[in-house]
């Protein structure tokens, strides 16, 4: 008997949900809230009735007209093979739309890639100026599917997500947030029970429920609905014990039903053990089939027939016997595309692990020995697995060098991280190298550097270095001095770009001499590395030198994307000019670059054209090229590269400048799929900039989180020192402020150098906190920070003649800053009373800061310096202009959402008391007795200031400001000035 129910149960609820969302209730019902095509996660736990339900899915969906195409990711283990439920999904529809499949891979070559019979064993180089565009493949996939879907409705199903790698999970990401022209529906299946905390699913289904996917969680089913299915699987008298025994074991688990059932019928009780139960199925087949189905398990929960054949050694018609008798059994399952799979993952693993170990290690062999000779198709990571499993670690590890070029050639850098580093656990045995290299070419040596590419094409960029460290610290047998100059130029290239203390000038200069005695290419690979260091430490004749004398080469050796490499390290020799010959070199060269299909040049390029845009306060146009480079990285799957992943950074800190907000927050958000926590905070950087500006709860826990990586990326420490001393403005806590400035000068002092150009921004940041302190300090406590405040004016100033001598052009952000730093010093000294500046030098130096941040282009900053203008408009009396500049910073302060600064303007009397935050009077509110100018006069007398003391603040004469204290204490009913102070508190006159 079967004991596999024939109709669905106690799931008709969850499958009419699940047709509702996917639109199979009607032609209208497509689409979900925000656009694009219907889409669903389906999770729950292993064997509660996910694949019994996409079953029925699929026949409601064929019934209605539908057409309908699965995809089924593996459990592989190390041996990931990159799109492979998408290779499965194009195979079938290659059988059912050959001539949709044969159109589209006409117009869309890449598509190939994917092709079912293509993803054999292949070498190649591993280099990603080689490798597929995975945006171009992206597109490719999309335009198959909205083609697919032309005459009838398009279902594409992806079972077992849990199992996909990295560059399925991205592409499935693709999909779900665009937009088909036909009716194409997506669902996507997991295990719930799978998804530990860091699992990488988990948080990539956060992002998908973020593109508004639906979720569906397949809660177990119900002690009823187990009883109808027991009772459909077991049609005889079965006793109400069994009945009971069988609903408390299963736990609404759909599969243990039917096991559980199939023992009970089978052996007359329950079995105890979940293996036992398991395995009761694989006790009544025959030896022979059993011995088939030892053989399947070993490749996994699927087999290909010509596969299996080779590997069995047994005639056609014994397999097909043996086969037979295991489908009728419900052990296997026949595909329609010549494959075999077991009718449950967890079937496959019980019997897997029930194999004896030395069982084990001979079927892998028996599978490695086939897929080496070629006599069944299979993919090279299949053959890698095979092999090391099966204990032929010659083959394991040339398979595995195989696997890791294939990965990168279809733009799958994270898969081709983990079989490079499998090769390099293998090659700790010299005798498997030295083979390797005789057969292939490949030394330990190259080895560690296709490793350390495809580390930092997927993000990993630290590991890279580490990994280069350990091999230069313990070098294996058979590295020579050439070896070792290659890989000491590729850790001084790593060192420069993740700005470590070590000198990378003097490590290329090495790996220079001990390159010389390799070959030409070896020769002008280091020698264009080393061009790229010596333009960073701008020894542009030197540069120049290097550079010109590589590329001569690099054009003798016909190798034109290294040369498109070099041409763009020779364009931007006089980067820090800012001079527009510079920009339209670059220009230049990307054109020649992507003309060349140099794609890390390209990239590159656009990078440093945007940086140059942006160093003259040209943001408008630094923003497209920051884009168009990072849309190039996410195409080539260099997502989390150098200069992709800059671009994207450099990109947030324009549109930070710019105002824009909400689009800075959304890249912040990206912080949750990096691949390591330092480019996530990196991202989480501007995400608590923006929190510091405008307020948001939480902001300082989440500054305090990212200051363990302000020693790994001086970035990181740029952009939060800048939210903490944002944060210590707002709250008048000048000691705050001094501690981060001396922290992160400290720190970057010590990754870059001791006068960075952002020192300049952070001394003038930390000027103005002591200014708003300064309101609200002791005489004794004012004069004390004198020092300070003028060591933090000489710190500017410092760094502006060392950009002086050393030639470099001020951009606009520079020239900014070094008129605000100086305003700054001149606010402190007024507040502060400590020689203080007139009226009018005060009002001259902050229309010089406001001149200057409006070229700029900085929303917030100059919303705060027309705040300043607020206050000294108000204190020389003319009250007018300081409600037209307060309107135009509550206009600003508004569209940023800064609640900062609209509470600062209601300080200032400039928003009605009892205002809300857009400074519009709450209901109730009592009325204001006093003047604005009182007011003022009022705060500083809070504050405990003199009547001399205040006339010299507001610019008025003391017998004016004793009279105005005199009003004040009539108003209120107070008869000195400490009671007037808490009356005005009661009353929510100050704050």
């Amino acid at each position: 008997m079967s004991h596999r129910s024939v109709e669905m149960v106690g799931r008709e609820a969850e499958l009419a949900e699940l047709c509702a969302r996917l639109g199979l209730a009607g032609p209208d019902a497509p689409g979900r809230p925000g656009g694009g095509s219907p889409a669903v996660l389906l999770g729950g736990d292993a064997g509660v009735g996910k694949t019994r339900l996409l079953t029925e899915l699929r026949d409601r969906a064929v019934a209605a007209g539908w057409r309908v195409v699965a995809g089924h990711c593996l459990d592989l283990s190390e041996s990931a093979l990159p799109y492979l439920p998408f290779s499965e999904v194009l195979g079938r529809l290659s059988a059912a739309l050959p001539e949709v499949v044969e159109a589209t891979t006409a117009d869309r070559p890449v598509l190939r890639r994917l092709q079912p019979g293509r993803r054999v064993r292949a070498g190649g180089d591993t280099g990603v100026e080689g490798a597929l565009e995975r945006g171009d493949l992206y597109e490719a996939v999309h335009v198959l599917l909205d083609r697919a879907s032309a005459d009838r409705p398009l279902l594409v199903v992806v079972e077992d997500a849990h199992w996909a790698d990295q560059s399925t999970r991205d592409l499935l990401g693709f999909l779900f947030a665009r937009s088909f022209e036909g009716r194409v529906a997506l669902v996507v299946s997991y295990r719930v029970d799978d998804l530990h905390r860091r699992h990488p699913l988990r948080r990539q289904v956060a992002e998908w429920s973020r593109l508004r996917v639906e979720r569906m969680l397949l809660e177990p089913l119900d002690a009823v609905a187990v009883r109808r299915l027991v009772h459909a699987l077991h049609p005889d008298p079965i006793t109400d014990s069994d009945v009971d025994d069988i609903v408390a074991r299963a736990e609404g688990n759909a599969f243990f039903v039917e096991e559980l059932v199939g023992a009970t019928w089978a052996t007359g009780g329950v079995p105890s053990d979940l293996a036992d139960l398991l395995l009761v199925r694989l006790d009544g087949l025959d030896d022979a089939t059993q011995e088939v189905v030892r053989t399947a398990a070993v490749a996994g929960r699927r087999v290909g027939h010509d596969l299996l054949a080779a590997v069995s050694g047994l005639d056609e018609r014994a397999l097909e016997e043996s086969l037979r008798t295991a489908v009728e059994r419900h052990v296997l399952e026949a595909g329609r595309d010549g494959t075999y799979s077991f009718r449950h993952a967890l079937l496959a693993e019980a019997v897997y692990d029930d194999l004896l170990p030395g069982e084990r290690v001979r079927r892998h062999a028996a599978y490695a020995r086939v897929l080496g000779a070629g006599l069944a198709p299979g993919s090279s990571a299949e053959l890698a697995r095979h092999a090391r499993l099966g204990q032929d670690l010659a083959t394991a590890l040339r398979a595995s060098v195989e696997a890791g070029a294939a990965a990168m050639q279809v733009g799958g850098p994270d898969e081709a991280v983990q079989h490079y580093l499998l090769a390099l656990e293998l090659a700790a045995d010299p005798g498997l190298v030295a083979g390797l290299e005789a057969e292939v070419g490949v030394g330990h040596a190259d080895l560690v550097l296709r490793a350390c590419d495809a580390l930092t094409s997927a993000g990993h960029a630290q590991r890279a270095q580490a990994l280069l460290r350990s091999t230069l610290a313990d070098l294996p047998p058979g590295i020579d001095d050439v070896d070792r100059g290659r890989l000491l130029s590729q850790l001084a290239l790593a060192v420069g770009q993740l700005e470590e203390a070590d000198d990378e000038l003097a490590m290329i200069r090495e790996a220079v001499d001990l390159v010389a005695a390799g070959s030409e290419a070896q020769q002008v690979r280091t020698h264009a590395i080393f061009a790229r260091i010596l333009v960073e430490h701008r020894l542009e004749e030197e540069a120049r030198e290097v550079g010109s004398a590589a590329l001569a080469m690099t054009q003798r050796l016909d190798l034109p994307r290294l040369s498109a490499d070099i041409l763009t390290t020779l364009a931007g020799l006089q980067q820090h000019h800012l001079g527009d010959d510079v920009v339209e070199s670059m220009r230049e060269v990307i054109s020649q670059a992507r003309a060349s299909g140099a794609v890390k040049a390209e990239m590159r390029g656009h990078y440093t054209l945007g940086r140059i845009h942006q160093d003259r306060g040209e943001l408008e146009e630094a923003i497209p090229l920051f884009d168009a480079g990072l849309a190039l990285g996410r195409r080539v799957g260099l997502r989390w590269a150098p200069y992709s992943f800059d671009a994207l950074v450099m990109a947030s800190g324009a549109r930070f400048v710019l105002g824009r907000w909400e689009e800075v927050l959304a890249a912040a958000r990206q912080s949750r799929q990096a691949p390591s926590p330092v480019l996530a905070a990196t991202l989480d950087a501007w995400g608590a900039a923006v929190g510091a500006a405008r307020g948001t709860e939480g902001t300082a826990e989440r500054l305090a989180r990212l200051r363990e990586f302000w020693g790994q990326d001086g970035l990181v420490a740029l952009h939060a020192a800048g939210a903490e001393l944002e944060l210590a403005g707002q709250a008048g806590d000048a000691e705050a402020a001094l501690a981060t400035y001396a922290r992160v000068v400290d720190q970057l002092g010590r990754l870059w150098r001791e006068l960075f150009q952002g020192r300049l921004r952070l001394a003038a940041q930390v000027l103005g906190v002591l200014g708003t302190a300064a309101a609200r300090q002791s005489s004794a406590e004012r004069a004390a920070h004198r020092e300070t405040a003028d060591r933090l004016l000489d710190d500017g100033r410092r760094v502006l003649d060392y950009l002086h001598d050393e030639g470099l052009a001020y951009g606009q952000e520079t020239r900014a800053w070094a008129v605000r730093l100086e305003a700054e010093h001149l606010r402190w000294r007024w507040l502060a009373q400590v020689d203080p500046p007139g009226c009018a030098e005060m009002l001259e130096a902050w229309r010089r800061a406001e001149e200057q941040l409006a070229a700029y282009g900085h929303v917030h900053e100059l919303a705060r310096v027309r705040l300043r203008f607020v206050q000294l408009h108000r204190q020389e009396g003319d009250l007018e202009r300081a409600r037209e500049v307060a309107a135009q910073v509550r206009e600003a302060a508004e569209q940023l959402g800064a609640r900062p600064l609209l509470d600062e303007l209601l300080t200032l009397g400039e928003v009605p008391q009892g205002a809300g935050a857009a400074g519009r009077p709450e209901p109730g509110a009592a009325p204001d007795p006093l003047t604005p100018r009182e007011r003022e006069i009022l705060a500083l007398v809070a504050e405990g200031r003199s009547n001399g003391e205040i006339g010299k603040q507001l610019f008025i004469a003391t017998k004016t400001a004793s009279v105005h204290v005199s009003n004040i204490l009539g108003k209120l009913g107070a008869s000195s000035r400490t009671e007037a102070a808490a009356v005005a508190r009661r009353r929510g006159l100050l704050p």
